[in-house]
């Protein structure tokens, strides 16, 4: 995938109505200073375009960005802060669960997940929510360059253990600040972009991003 063109093109908040989307959409999530932000601007070439927050756990905004006008980054807001009121917590769950039900581009959700540690109590229950919504996710484990490259492997299998993943799963290693992974996203995503095969036909690969 070659990046040409971005923009931040819809902020949706809690009673905002989202976008009827001409274009396919990726949706990507994960706790509060996971390096979403980190990983989103790294994918789109851009320095600060994806939105962060002074107070983690304060932005409660869907974002999409447009880009190259044939796909949606689709930002969620960052779960499990733990200073996020009850109510908070309540209205991100419903926003994001009206999302992925009426959302009819999404292609994919990925979830990102620290290398660096056991997967935690709402990373596991974000992983079998966004299962039961229908969606394979695909694991982004970043944070790659806070590791040696001896404990990769050895934090990839925890993080598959711990969320009991689907056997098929992909787990991709990345770094913000080596762009490690990237590439590896990059053809994700564009598999994701190949026409969708018409009835009777067949199409190679399949990204196992979604059983909807």
């Amino acid at each position: 995938m070659i990046i040409r063109k971005v923009s931040l093109e819809t902020v949706c908040g809690i009673t905002s109505r989202f976008p009827d989307s001409p274009y396919p959409e990726v949706a990507f999530a994960g706790r509060s200073n996971v390096g979403k932000s980190s990983l989103i601007n790294a994918l789109m070439n851009r320095k600060s375009l994806a939105r962060t927050s002074s107070q983690p756990g304060k932005t409660q905004t869907v974002n999409f960005y447009n880009i190259n006008n044939e796909l949606y980054f689709v930002d969620l807001p960052g779960y499990g802060y733990a200073t996020a009121s009850v109510e908070v917590k309540a209205q991100w769950g419903k926003m994001v669960e009206r999302y992925l039900h009426n959302s009819k581009m999404l292609r994919a959700v990925f979830l990102l997940i620290d290398i660096r540690h056991e997967p935690s109590a709402n990373d596991k229950t974000m992983y079998n929510w966004i299962v039961e919504q229908g969606f394979h996710p695909i694991i982004i484990a970043t944070k790659l360059d806070k590791i040696n490259k001896s404990q990769i492997q050895k934090q990839v299998r925890l993080i598959r253990t711990t969320l009991q993943v689907l056997p098929d799963t992909i787990v991709i290693p990345f770094s913000a600040l080596s762009k490690q992974g990237r590439d590896d996203i990059y053809a994700l995503l564009d598999r994701i972009l190949e026409p969708v095969p018409k009835e009777g036909e067949t199409q190679s690969g399949n990204s196992g991003a979604s059983d909807k």
